[in-house]
């Protein structure tokens, strides 16, 4: 397994080279998060040529770019400019911000990151002059009913390691590529605390995915530059990687994860007492340094991950065969030997978080979908139809948490006793 990359699959397809396949399951992520933007809102995107107008269209925000990132040489894979989308709070949410770190996976190789920087993964010159906010980042009261009037930012994702790559390692065979994530963070911060974010009363960073790994290891650095009067608090999204072994018995994430930190030095990004104790690699998984995080945090996490189920848990690589080839496209479709196996993978998940759980500042929503990220949806966040655990939403279970309400751990029941999931597809 020394050798074995990480080779996920995107949708039906598979990749004949594996550094191939790692570039397009995060590049697949970003098409399906697209693909339900569009389909959860059917009006007409504004063109980029004319120029916004809040009151007609206030969901959708333009791209900024970062304004000092070349003088601090804060560079995506490509050498082009990191870049946001900023929305403006207004009334009593004018002095309290949400930022959200948009997910889209990691490269490991020269050739999977040289892939990915002609994506929007790895360049701004590829990203959308403008996208929709919706979900957490929604103005909608009836969408977003604690945060709609809060300042709102959208973080691009494109440096391939969770804003935690360091340039030790740049230019390796020939090839130009950036690894600057931790300077892309902390330029980026510098940029919303000139422009607001210094005097925040409230704060709420968040993250989807690799946004939401991204989330964990810079939440106490967030808290730190923010005032000390202000109430800061963490978000992670289907952040919560776990380090199993896939149903071979094979560690495939692990020998993945050591390919990222390695080749993108990420080592110096990671939590000072982890890699004391451990492996590097290691410490990029978060149930090895959660329990070290100080700010309050909130994990929202599916017990059935998709994408950590498809890619993760059961690799093209360690089901030959492909029995579990229908499971993986609908969940509906695994018999009861493939749901007993998916069972324990959930006992495993919920035996890790078993010490957070105890953790009075942190809250938890861990459903029983086959779904991955929902905070960055309407229909998932919170809508007549979102799913629900004890007849609380994924927003109202934040709200709740953030605003000091109520205790907001929510564990779902085992796949399919929850009628209100919303359960992905992919036949």
């Amino acid at each position: 397994m020394a050798n074995q990359r990480f080779r996920p699959l995107i949708w039906c397809r598979k990749w004949s080279k594996r550094d191939q396949a790692i570039a397009a399951a995060a590049t697949g992520f970003a098409i399906f998060i697209i693909t339900f933007s569009v389909f959860s809102d059917s009006r007409t995107k504004p063109s980029a040529q004319q120029p916004l107008n809040p009151s007609s269209t206030p969901l959708w925000v333009p791209l900024t770019l970062l304004r000092n990132a070349t003088h601090r040489g804060a560079f995506c894979l490509d050498g082009s400019l990191p870049a946001y989308h900023l929305q403006k709070g207004f009334g009593s949410g004018s002095s309290n911000w949400v930022l959200h770190i948009e997910g889209g996976g990691w490269c490991d190789t020269i050739l999977s990151c040289s892939s990915r920087k002609r994506t929007e993964l790895g360049s701004s010159r590829y990203m959308d002059g403008q996208v929709r906010f919706s979900g957490i980042l929604s103005q909608e009261l009836s969408q977003n009913p604690d945060f709609f009037n809060w300042n709102k930012v959208k973080i691009r994702y494109c440096d391939g390691a969770s804003f935690a790559g360091h340039p030790e390692s740049e230019f390796k065979n020939g090839t130009e590529l950036f690894f600057r994530g931790q300077l892309i963070w902390e330029t980026l911060m510098e940029e919303l605390l000139s422009i607001g974010l210094s005097n925040a009363r409230q704060a709420l960073l968040s993250g989807c995915s690799a946004g939401g790994l991204a989330t964990l290891i810079h939440c106490d650095n967030f808290r730190k530059i923010l005032p000390k009067y202000a109430t800061v608090k963490c978000l992670a999204d289907a952040g919560f990687f776990l380090n199993v072994k896939d149903v071979a018995g094979h560690r495939t994430i692990e020998t993945f994860y050591q390919d990222v930190v390695h080749l993108q030095a990420v080592a110096k990004s990671l939590d000072k007492d982890c890699v004391a104790r451990l492996e590097p690699s290691k410490c990029f998984f978060p149930q090895e340094f959660i329990k070290n995080i100080k700010t309050p945090i909130f994990l929202v996490h599916p017990a059935y991950d998709f994408w950590q189920i498809k890619h993760i848990f059961v690799p093209d690589e360690s089901d030959p065969h492909g029995s579990w080839f229908k499971c993986k496209l609908n969940i509906d479709n695994c018999n009861p030997s493939q749901m007993e196996v998916l069972h324990g993978y959930r006992h495993s998940l919920l035996k890790v978080l078993s010490e957070f759980q105890q953790n009075k500042e942190g809250g938890m929503f861990i459903n029983s979908c086959y779904v991955h990220c929902q905070t960055w949806m309407t229909e998932t966040w919170h809508s007549s139809n979102s799913p629900r655990i004890n007849s609380k939403t994924i927003a109202e279970s934040v709200g709740d948490w953030f605003f000091n309400r109520q205790v907001a751990k929510q564990i779902d029941c085992p796949y399919p006793c929850n009628p209100t999931c919303y359960n992905i597809g992919f036949t």
